[in-house]
């Protein structure tokens, strides 16, 4: 799951121009504390949602980061700002813990720590994912984050198993990659954890089967050789 980030108050001064003469010390005064505001809120929100409060309320936002209503409404245009802000900043946070993955090691080792790194980081948005899943159908900017999100997926699982999706023609190799996004995806870790009754190691472990079923067996010499002679 991934949440296009909004231009932030960070963004919006860079492209501005630098303040100069005697009000530069004010103005950038005034910048920081924007900024300090507007994380206040968006750790208030995100607290909320960990809480359990998938869809927290101006007041219950306002009244947990100790602000005024009016003090929101001058740094968000509204609530879906707010939300896409603060899925911006999860996703920022995940990204930058995030080791990227050798694609030069051993393929069992590849599936292995691929499936750890995305059922720990699907752990962890899980809360925000959730509310998501709530608010997506009435906000564009949610349903746009989502795609983004699939298209980050892809990336990665064309960078880590290249080697392997290398071997496969473009129509195969298309829909394998496709398989393996969807096994990555939070709609099925969702299904494993909530629905299925399965516990995190649970969920990782079938994950595991997943992507190495379609990995080993999809990719074999054998297999694709077959591939190759149905096609011709």
């Amino acid at each position: 799951m991934s949440f296009q980030e909004p231009e932030s108050a960070e963004q919006g001064a860079s492209e501005s121009r630098e303040p100069e003469g005697p009000e530069a010390p004010l103005l950038d005064g005034r910048s920081a504390r924007a900024l300090r505001t507007r994380r206040t809120i968006s750790d208030a929100h995100l607290a909320l949602i960990n809480d359990g409060e998938l869809r927290p309320s101006a007041r219950q936002v306002t009244e947990r980061a100790g602000v005024s209503q009016r003090t929101l409404w001058d740094n968000f245009k509204d609530m879906e700002s707010v939300m896409a802000e603060t899925a911006a900043r999860q996703l920022a946070e995940q990204d930058a813990a995030l080791v990227p993955i050798d694609a030069g090691l051993a393929l069992a080792e590849r599936i292995e720590l691929y499936c750890a790194q995305r059922g720990n980081v699907l752990e962890a948005v899980a809360p925000m994912a959730r509310a998501a899943d709530v608010h997506r159908p009435f906000s564009p900017v949610l349903q746009r984050n989502l795609e983004s999100n699939l298209e980050r997926i892809r990336a990665e699982i064309e960078r880590l198993f290249e080697p392997e999706l290398s071997l496969l023609d473009e129509d195969r190799r298309n829909r394998i990659t496709l398989a393996l996004c969807t096994a990555s995806d939070w709609a099925n870790w969702q299904l494993l954890r909530a629905y299925l009754g399965q516990s995190a190691e649970e969920a990782r472990r079938a994950l595991e089967v997943s992507v190495g079923a379609l990995l080993v067996r999809s990719c074999s010499p054998n297999v694709v050789d077959h591939e190759k002679r149905k096609s011709s």
